[in-house]
């Protein structure tokens, strides 16, 4: 998660999620548990790219917490060749997303094996794939692909159209670009390049170096939800952005205020459900705000009354 920064030590220009690339950021990471328990938060300068975080963050997780075998789950803005040898000369095991187009080996050789889908669930379907002794799991949302089909429906409509405006039409749009082939100093679409897109609809890579079945690699994979989940309350319910400090003591310090809020959060939702209490956490939040006490003087003597609770309070 990147957050904005009015001024501070740890501030730099880099890669902005928001599209603000003027503004100086911090990079915040955390480690989170198979459950989605926060675990520890890293604070790094905002010029960090993500490849290079995950070899520094794992070691020093090594280093402070009694692991025994350790399974890196990570998205494919975290991989990098270095990333993947630096795993494997440490022994650790790993389910890495890995990029459809921009790998070449993916997009040649694991999307082009034959071979039947396993059905995991309704909207999932695995297929193991190995090229070279490296293990790779297809995965295939049929929901998911239906939907992007859809999509590029409607992207090729809207290029069609653009296209009979003329060519000038088309400046800026890098979303037309990979549909398209120049002819006679215009430009038309290429149905080879259309094919081509169609065969991502509805799919991801990955690449393992575990045991666990295709089926629970995916699984595993899909948990990482768990942590979108968590970077979406950092920056909803506890409003970390912008940062207004100034030294990187105290932009370290506002992050992990945050941080342990949200593992208050998470420790609160756990002792809900087990209770088989449903309760959103808004809701706690609203009615905890209404809480109230009154001091009254008897016989001498102060009390604090806690006036009667309000809704999930």
């Amino acid at each position: 998660m990147s957050n904005k920064l009015e001024g501070g030590e740890l501030g730099e220009r880099g890669y902005s999620r928001d599209r603000r690339p003027e503004l100086k950021q911090v990079v915040a990471g955390a480690l989170l548990s198979e459950d989605g328990r926060p675990i520890a938060c890293e604070v790094l300068p905002g010029n960090v790219a993500d490849a290079k975080v995950l070899l520094p963050v794992v070691d020093r997780a090594r280093e402070r917490f009694p692991l025994g075998e350790v399974c890196v789950v990570a998205d494919r803005g975290m991989v990098s060749r270095e990333v993947i040898q630096g795993l494997e000369a440490r022994g650790v095991r790993y389910i890495l997303g890995m990029r459809l187009r921009r790998d070449k080996e993916v997009r040649e050789e694991v999307l082009s094996r034959p071979g039947r889908y396993r059905v995991v669930a309704e909207d999932l379907r695995v297929k193991e794939v190995w090229v070279g002794g490296r293990r790779y799991i297809l995965c295939y949302n049929p929901k998911e692909a239906k939907r992007e089909a859809m999509e590029q429906e409607l992207i090729l409509e809207a290029l069609r159209e653009k296209l009979s405006q003329g060519p000038k039409a088309l400046v800026g749009n890098r979303g037309f670009r990979r549909y398209l082939v120049a002819e006679k100093g215009t430009f038309k679409i290429d149905p080879n390049k259309v094919k081509e897109e169609a065969r991502y609809d509805g799919k991801w890579v990955l690449r393992t170096n575990t045991d666990l079945p295709a089926s629970e690699v995916a699984l595993q994979y899909k948990r990482l939800l768990l942590v979108e989940e968590f970077f979406r309350a950092a920056k909803s319910l506890l409003e970390t952005r912008p940062i207004f400090h100034k030294f990187a003591s105290t932009i370290r310090g506002h992050i992990f205020v945050s941080f342990l809020a949200l593992l208050l959060v998470h420790e609160l939702k756990e002792r809900l459900k087990r209770k088989g209490l449903a309760v959103e956490w808004k809701d706690v939040v609203r009615d905890l705000m209404e809480v109230r006490e009154v001091e009254v003087m008897h016989g001498g003597k102060r009390y604090i009354l806690r006036l009667p609770l309000k809704g999930v309070a």
